[in-house]
């Protein structure tokens, strides 16, 4: 499969990306493996969005926290790096049926593509993928996985019950993202530090450093929903002004002065 173009241009101006890009690769070549089916439909809209590009950030936070930690042998890092990148691609063919998405990296949606009770189901299929690949684990291992998980459905529901809310305040964003965000990216650090050997108090460290590296890469997605390029993003620019979204830009917004936050207001709620 190899690196994703979006991912493998990245990397060419990040040195920290370059320091693990042996690794990304095995990721690639295991991803591969993993979303393979007995019922090929399953595998061809897995594959659809996989292959289609995406920054692969998450296993790559992941795999330079092991790397930094002094991690040694990655064979369970990549099956780790695996498991959260086949659970964000769930949550991505969930979210598109969700949100009515129209395109998904810069081509249709898989929802308009294959229809959406099958990308439903494949959505369910690369969840269970994941917790097949990092069942093996020890079980609190598992259990730091599944509680992302978790934290990913509430983040959802929590968003869905601002939307279009102009009520909406900046703790409450924050705490959205913490959920539907971050807390993948808390996850895979936390777990790659374990496995690297750390003792408990710097595991927790690391893991509330790839929260905050969650929040951070949400917020400057939030932004580029406003000013960012829809040719290099893959996606419509707007989307979460239309849908109305509790985003970055729309928050903000809604706590300007008065009349700024009257047309604000006035596009959220319509």
């Amino acid at each position: 499969m190899g690196i994703p173009r979006a991912a493998a241009t990245a990397g060419t101006n990040s040195e920290a990306l370059a320091l693990v890009r042996d690794e990304l690769e095995l990721v690639e070549q295991r991803i591969t493996e993993v979303i393979h089916s007995r019922e090929q439909r399953l595998t061809k809209i897995a594959d659809y969005l996989i292959n289609a590009g995406g920054k692969r950030v998450r296993p790559a936070v992941a795999m330079l926290v092991f790397r930094g930690c002094g991690g040694g042998d990655v064979t369970d890092m990549v099956d780790l790096s695996v498991s959260l990148e086949l659970i964000h691609t769930a949550t991505l063919l969930h979210d598109d049926i969700i949100d009515s998405n129209d395109v998904r990296r810069g081509q249709a949606a898989a929802p308009l593509e294959f229809g959406v009770a099958d990308t439903l189901v494949t959505g369910d299929f690369l969840f269970s993928r994941a917790f097949e690949v990092c069942g093996r684990f020890e079980a609190k291992v598992v259990s730091w996985a599944a509680d992302s998980c978790v934290q990913l459905t509430e983040g959802e529901i929590m968003q869905g019950r601002f939307r279009r809310n102009p009520a909406v305040a900046f703790e409450d964003y924050l705490e959205i993202i913490n959920r539907k965000t971050a807390s993948l990216f808390a996850a895979g650090s936390r777990i790659a530090a374990y496995l690297a050997g750390m003792n408990e108090a710097d595991v927790a460290r690391f893991e509330n450093c790839g929260r905050e590296i969650g929040m951070a890469f949400q917020m400057i997605d939030d932004v580029l929903d406003i000013e960012g390029d829809s040719a290099k993003t893959g996606k419509r620019v707007g989307t979460d002004l239309l849908d109305g979204n509790p985003s970055l830009p729309i928050v903000w917004g809604l706590d300007l002065p008065a009349v700024r936050r009257a047309f604000v207001s006035e596009h959220v709620s319509a």
